[in-house]
């Protein structure tokens, strides 16, 4: 049995006009909200063999906020270029590609792609996925390279705005 996290990037600022898109930083609620979310999970006693990340700067630091909650080093987050600006078919790639000892993965990414890609996993279906959002699925398989075919079921959807 493998878990998926489907996360998107916590809040991004956009008070810095003259950047690249990939290097826009998280503001003062995202490096808030990335934490707690973290936390949520770690409350729930989940645990995560590996951190995979968009290289973009708003996700890298989501990404680098719940490694450090979870008590890991940010050296073990694997950055794949092809999660900035994601289509559906590319989650696909790299998770059938990743290593199949990883049982559980959260893999941090953007919209528009993300939303798309949760919505294609279960019945369940999702308007948009929010800021710091974690959209995680239970996968009955033994290797990652049977994803895209294997049945997902629904496991939870949580985000920061919603209270516990």
């Amino acid at each position: 049995m493998k878990s998926l996290f489907v996360i998107r990037h916590a809040k991004s600022s956009w008070d810095l006009t003259n950047i690249e898109d990939i290097d826009r930083p998280l503001n003062d609620r995202g490096k808030a909200d990335a934490p707690e979310m973290a936390k949520r999970l770690l409350k729930e006693k989940v645990k995560i063999d590996a951190f995979i990340s968009s290289p973009a700067k708003r996700a890298k630091k989501t990404a680098q906020l719940f490694v450090h909650e979870f008590k890991r080093h940010k050296d073990e987050i694997v950055y794949i270029d092809e999660l900035y600006n994601a289509q559906l078919t590319d989650f696909y790639k790299v998770l059938t590609g990743i290593d199949e000892a990883w049982n559980a993965v959260a893999l941090f990414s953007h919209n528009p792609g993300i939303t798309q890609f949760a919505n294609s996993l279960t019945p369940v279906n999702i308007d948009n996925m929010p800021t710091c959002g974690i959209f995680a699925v239970r996968i009955p398989i033994g290797k990652w390279e049977n994803f895209e075919q294997a049945g997902k079921e629904f496991w939870f959807f949580n985000y920061p705005k919603i209270k516990e």
